[in-house]
């Protein structure tokens, strides 16, 4: 196959996932966006590999690109950048507590969590779900294939439903964007 077949194949392919997509689920994701910066409340995002990537794109687009015109700006916070605090906690305890310590640190009731996985099972996301869940604050969870545990445990789950992790990776990334647009356009701001 040509290249340019591939990427076609590849177009369609992802549309149909995307125009599949459960659209229902991300108006409960914009609403609960609204209802934290209402009330002043942190969002926390996290992921791993393009989907931890995914968390501090997402991250950046909400606190720069929906605030920068606002006086009240959202509090949004990947877990997934400190590096340092990330590499102490795999090494020091276990890779699957690396989110949940960071949590224990700075989880207050009312905040969120944005839970990104490609596969819905990783088992430090489940750890920090679990947790949150533990803590009384709602999740969000955003993953592919089957949707895994996450789908589960998640009080709000958006299903990027295709068995390909890049495509996965893709509708996560449109997934915030479309948040970023819509929570724009709620605030009365152009989109840009």
């Amino acid at each position: 196959m040509n290249c340019q077949a591939f990427a076609s194949r590849y177009i369609e392919e992802f549309y149909q996932a995307m125009t599949a997509m459960d659209k229902v689920p991300f108006e409960s994701f914009c609403q609960v966006m609204l209802k934290a910066y209402e009330e002043e409340k942190t969002i926390f995002v996290l992921g791993n590999g393009g989907s931890a990537a995914t968390a501090s794109h997402g991250m950046c687009d909400i606190n720069k690109g929906v605030c920068l015109e606002l006086d009240k700006k959202f509090r949004m916070i990947s877990l997934c950048d400190n590096i340092p605090t990330i590499t102490a906690i795999a090494n020091d305890l276990d890779y699957s507590m690396i989110f949940v310590e960071q949590l224990k640190n700075l989880l207050s009731p009312g905040d969120i969590l944005l839970a990104i996985s490609g596969s819905g099972n990783s088992e430090n996301i489940i750890k920090a779900v679990s947790y949150a869940h533990k803590s009384g604050n709602t999740v969000v969870g955003i993953s592919g294939f089957d949707g895994g545990r996450l789908a589960e445990k998640s009080h709000i789950h958006i299903h990027i439903p295709v068995h390909d992790m890049q495509k996965v990776e893709d509708g996560q990334m449109m997934v915030l964007h479309m948040l970023m647009q819509s929570l724009r356009q709620i605030l009365g701001l152009r989109l840009c």
